[in-house]
């Protein structure tokens, strides 16, 4: 779209929101022919390169390219506290949360989230997306959380 198209349908834009019902004469589009096509023409008369015949490959022909067994590496340990809690960012430890809420009877499959904030005592808010539960349960959640955070708190910490 050009320049030119699009001051016009600014003007006008304007104009009729300043209520003016006249339209700005010194900016016009151009004729439909200078509008450059949006999608090429279809032509009938290309035609695709016609594909080689493949021979099979019998397998005692084909060559042996089985990966090489590359070697396992270790789990990374596990970030510990002093106190033996392990260390978590908080996304790891709001997915803990959701999957704890998740087990209780009538919790949404979609349309909840929970945010992990704070530092050393950190908590956790969860929120629910329009329409994805009731009133009374999503109280019923909220009411569980509190719980469920002092339980998290014995066993992970927040890492920053």
């Amino acid at each position: 779209m050009s320049d030119d198209v699009k001051d016009a349908g600014l003007v006008a834009m304007i104009s009729s929101i300043l209520g003016g019902g006249k339209r700005a004469d010194s900016v016009t589009p151009p004729p439909l022919a200078e509008v450059p096509p949006t999608a090429p023409p279809y032509e009938a008369e290309a035609v695709a390169a016609p594909v080689p015949d493949a021979t099979p490959v019998k397998p005692e022909d084909a060559p042996s390219t089985a990966p090489e067994a590359s070697p396992v590496e270790p789990p990374a340990k596990i970030a510990t506290t002093a106190d033996g809690k392990r260390l978590l960012p908080a996304e790891a430890i709001a997915d803990l949360v959701l999957g704890e809420l998740r087990k209780l009877e009538d919790f949404p499959a979609t349309g909840a989230s929970v945010t992990v904030y704070g530092y050393r005592h950190w908590n956790a808010m969860i929120t629910f997306a329009p329409f994805s539960t009731s009133f009374q349960n999503a109280t019923r959640f909220r009411q569980a959380m509190p719980d469920l955070v002092v339980k998290l708190r014995r066993f992970v910490e927040l890492e920053i």
